[in-house]
């Protein structure tokens, strides 16, 4: 039956055409945009994950700021104990030297209080943003070194200690006397142990700076995952949207021809009362 009143053929025709109209402007945002999921009216599930993902990057860009930070400031001890440790084994020299007979006791302990000054100046000198891990006052220092994300949602910090060795406590350079062959003999023991010591301190902040270098870069792949991970839920995949874009141009046109064909059944009406 045809209706001059009621023209189904174009209600259709005019439905598809406003689907496809639609289908036509989501498919060029996301063209135009870079993302399939932009909005949280596109995929609410999606564009939730998406965005806990991105605090989470943005967090691990603090982590690693903060392992930097506290790389660079065990870096600096870790130097400084190993050059205290290498004027250490110069200053054995010299009290070895002392111990002998016909020597000028009086010029070597002046070269030895310059090797004490020495340490004490790079005990004081080894710090960084203020942080000094060689002297008493300097302390421990904690390094913020991750942030765990459980099933559950919740957050937790995990953070790395590294331990002050202080040198201006633990090496009592005041032992060391060359004034005289009997105390400079007296001294190489005293020797011994500020060098053990020193190595043993020196060791440990190496030790310290290998595992910040290493959890730093650990977050750094962890974070450049999650932006892999967060363009893959988010991302468009340029490639279907344009094959997607071709084919609902064609569509559009096609539903535009529809609706005029729909648009033009009554006036065949007209011909029934020529």
């Amino acid at each position: 039956m045809t209706s001059i009143l009621t023209n189904n053929g174009a209600m259709v025709a005019l439905q598809t055409l406003k689907s496809i109209n639609n289908d036509l402007t989501s498919t060029q945002n996301a063209i135009s945009t870079g993302k399939e999921v932009a909005m949280a009216k596109d995929n609410s599930a999606i564009w939730a994950i998406s965005k806990v993902m991105e605090s989470d990057v943005s967090g691990f860009k603090a982590v690693s700021e903060s392992l930097s930070l506290g790389e660079s400031t065990v870096a600096v001890a870790s130097a400084g104990a190993e050059q205290i440790t290498n004027i250490l084994n110069e200053m054995k020299e010299k009290v070895v030297a002392a111990t002998g007979e016909n020597v000028d006791n009086a010029k070597i302990t002046a070269d030895v209080n310059e090797l004490k000054a020495q340490i004490t100046s790079i005990i004081s000198a080894s710090q960084f943003n203020g942080s000094n891990l060689l002297n008493t006052a300097g302390g421990d220092i904690t390094v913020l070194s991750s942030l765990d994300r459980d099933a559950a949602g919740a957050v937790t910090a995990q953070n790395i200690t590294v331990s002050s060795v202080d040198f201006e406590a633990g090496l009592d350079l005041t032992t060391i006397d060359v004034s005289s062959a009997a105390n400079a003999d007296a001294s190489i023991d005293d020797m011994e142990t500020l060098i053990q010591a020193a190595v043993n301190g020196a060791a440990a902040l190496g030790a310290s700076a290998k595992r910040i270098s290493d959890q730093n870069e650990f977050v750094g792949k962890v974070s450049d995952a999650m932006k892999s991970g967060i363009g893959s839920l988010v991302d468009t995949d340029m490639e279907a949207a344009s094959a997607r874009l071709k084919a609902l141009q064609t569509q559009q046109q096609l539903g535009v021809q529809a609706l005029s064909i729909a648009n033009s059944a009554p006036q065949t009406v007209m011909s029934l009362f020529r």
